[in-house]
């Protein structure tokens, strides 16, 4: 049997058998392309949620053929698996559930209205309003009620304590292995970390392997086997997403002799705070979600909050943000993250703007090891 780190670098087969398997067994199937989606509503219709975010370069080139060069790639790598059908998981979607976090997607979501049903969750931006809540709990409740109808079937608050009993787990499973960047000498590399944020969520393999991760590194830690250098410089990612496939920044941190300690990204530590398990579940699933915060909030003060925290709990030596190409929220957003990262924390801050391919290695590793040597 393959180690845990093994199983998750390359956990998208088992993925595949097990969503298949649960599909003939009559489990629905429900595809998400973001955080905002509410992944503990949709394990209570008794469907698993799947994310179908691209991670590959290789089908930017079919999306060109219908959108701009210059959108961003995790857009574009997304369309072109749909357009080439070279995404299993999408074909055996009953529904995508898809959101308004930013133009590019909205419009994308037109492109392919006519190859599975689809249901867009409206989220409103202004996060310190209470209008803005009031309308985001009903669009929440209206995804309830689309599911409900799909699957012929109620879903109760029993049921939605249950997911989110499952889905807390997973999270704090989650979190406990990205907490180990925080120790003194990290056991864990941020390219092994990278590699931890799977498609399919509330698949209990994928929660047992995260049990056996954390005893590994337990192992790790008691052998003395360290993930990098005592003096590495320490990095926290912030900014856009990355998975496997996308870690091209990550690798070059790490292959000019820093750690990348925490991702505070999406495919990182943000959205891994727990459901609230009092009051009603609905609204406190609803809640979680809302306090996200993502650049396409206005003003998304949170995130500014957020990397103080980590900054402080992973001790972290300079802040690399990672802006994707046409990413016009992180980008714009950039300027206020490097002015606090200075000034309010006094570390070396370096924005890399860059997209799938690896054409611009080189010259991001100059910029990185320049951002290194300014942490010595």
């Amino acid at each position: 049997m393959i180690n845990p780190f093994e199983y998750f670098a390359t956990s998208v087969g088992a993925e595949i058998d097990f969503v298949r398997a649960e599909k003939r067994r009559g489990r629905g199937v429900v595809g998400i392309y973001c955080e905002f989606t509410p992944r503990d509503l949709i394990l209570a219709a008794g469907a698993y949620p799947i994310c179908l975010c691209g991670s590959s370069r290789k089908t930017i080139p079919p999306a060109e053929t219908v959108l701009p060069a210059n959108l961003c790639p995790l857009i574009k790598s997304s369309l072109g698996y749909i357009l080439t059908n070279g995404c299993p998981f999408f074909s055996m979607a009953d529904l995508i559930v898809a959101e308004t976090t930013c133009d590019g997607k909205k419009k994308v979501w037109e492109l392919i209205r006519d190859r599975k049903p689809q249901h867009i969750l409206e989220l409103t931006q202004k996060v310190q309003e209470t209008e803005a809540w009031e309308h985001w709990l009903k669009e929440v409740g209206k995804l309830k009620v689309r599911l409900e109808e799909l699957y012929d079937s109620p879903i109760s608050d029993g049921a939605l304590r249950e997911a989110i009993t499952t889905m807390n787990r997973e999270r704090a499973l989650l979190r406990a292995v990205m907490e180990y960047g925080a120790e003194a000498r990290p056991v864990i590399s941020g390219l092994e970390l990278g590699r931890l944020r799977f498609r399919v969520s509330g698949m209990p393999e994928h929660h047992r392997r995260l049990a056996e991760l954390a005893e590994a590194l337990e192992e790790r830690k008691r052998k003395g086997v360290f993930a990098a250098a005592e003096n590495a410089p320490r990095v926290l990612v912030t900014g856009c997403p990355m998975s496997e496939g996308t870690l091209k920044v990550v690798e070059i941190i790490e292959e000019a002799g820093g750690i990348v300690v925490v991702q505070e990204t999406c495919s990182g530590i943000k959205p891994l705070d727990p459901v609230s398990g009092e009051g009603d579940p609905l609204t406190a699933i609803a809640e979680k979600h809302f306090r996200i915060p993502c650049s396409c909030m206005t003003p998304n003060t949170g995130r500014l909050e957020l990397l103080s925290k980590l900054a402080g709990q992973f001790k972290a030596h300079a802040v690399v943000d990672l802006v994707w190409q046409a990413c016009h929220t992180y980008n714009v957003e950039s300027f206020q993250a490097g002015e606090f990262v200075r000034r309010e924390l006094g570390i070396p801050y370096l924005k890399v703007e860059t997209d799938y391919s690896p054409g611009d290695r080189e010259q991001i590793m100059v910029r990185i090891q320049t951002l290194l040597e300014m942490t010595r």
